[in-house]
């Protein structure tokens, strides 16, 4: 039975109202900035009411017409941190779901060796590794190309360990089943692992999109090219100042629009992302 005590709910809520406030208010100013003009966000304070600019700032950022203020191409460096964020979110979970497939059916030496040392890599910071990858990426000639944004980026020791605890949990009548009735490994992975993980890999894409759509850090490394300049590379330069003014209605604009597509990926995922991570039965 569950006490109801009034001040202990209204604490609840109180905390719950207050994280929901330290969270909101700065995409709440960051929304109402953006439909303002420079004049009104260069007096100092943002208004707390929209603005009539609306429909003018986001236009001009969507159709390149901010270029003309010095501006990088809006709409471009979208797409191109749209292509990296499906590669890198494609690419982990198809090499960690066969490598966790790997690490759980079939027997070779040094498998449980092989994952630990997998397991391992969580261990080390990006900014342990990306000194050495980005060595091995300009020794391969892979600057300032899809190759060198995307495959250094997609193993996933998360990812690998995720799956093999899920392969772990499938009862061996299956294997065993699957067998008699002739099926090879591969025919078994793909028709009986995929369509159980399901659930494990709704959830994951979530997580693998919104990370490779953040990417700044190897970006900014790797590239020097306008034309593979990422949403994030460009929110940076759009910082900077213009003749000595940054505009700050096309920054707030162009961060308002950068939120949106990490926001539909999970409100249309919620439910795959949820189940994924709370389900312990398939």
């Amino acid at each position: 039975m569950v006490e109801n005590r009034p001040f202990l709910t209204f604490l609840t809520h109180a905390f719950l109202l207050l994280g929901f406030a330290v969270v909101a208010l700065p995409v709440y100013v960051a929304v109402i900035a953006s439909t303002h003009d420079l004049q009104t966000l260069l007096t100092g304070s943002v208004p707390l009411l929209p603005g009539s600019h609306f429909i003018e700032n986001y236009s001009q950022i969507l159709t390149g017409a901010s270029a003309a203020n010095g501006l990088p191409n809006y709409s471009h460096m979208a797409m191109n941190s749209l292509i990296m964020a499906l590669a890198i979110m494609a690419g982990k979970i198809a090499i960690s779901i066969l490598s966790a497939f790997a690490i759980v059916y079939f027997r070779f030496p040094f498998r449980v060796l092989a994952f630990w040392i997998i397991f391992v890599t969580l261990m080390l910071p990006v900014e342990v590794r990306i000194l050495p990858t980005y060595k091995i990426v300009a020794d391969l000639g892979m600057l300032n190309s899809w190759a060198g944004l995307t495959i250094p980026l997609i193993a996933s020791a998360t990812a690998t360990f995720l799956f093999r605890q899920f392969f772990m949990t499938v009862p061996d009548e299956i294997l065993e089943a699957a067998r008699v009735d002739g099926a090879g490994p591969m025919k078994f992975f793909r028709d009986i692992l995929l369509p159980l993980s399901r659930t494990n890999i709704g959830a994951l894409c979530v997580i693998l999109f919104i990370y490779g759509w953040v990417q700044y850090l190897w970006p900014l490394l790797v590239t020097t090219d306008t034309g593979y300049y990422t949403l994030m590379m460009g929110m940076k330069r759009m910082v900077t100042a213009q003749d000595g003014t940054i505009p700050w209605n096309f920054v707030m604009a162009g961060a308002v629009l950068a939120m949106l597509p990490p926001i539909l990926v999970v409100v249309f995922m919620q439910r795959l992302f949820i189940r994924g991570l709370t389900e312990t039965e398939k």
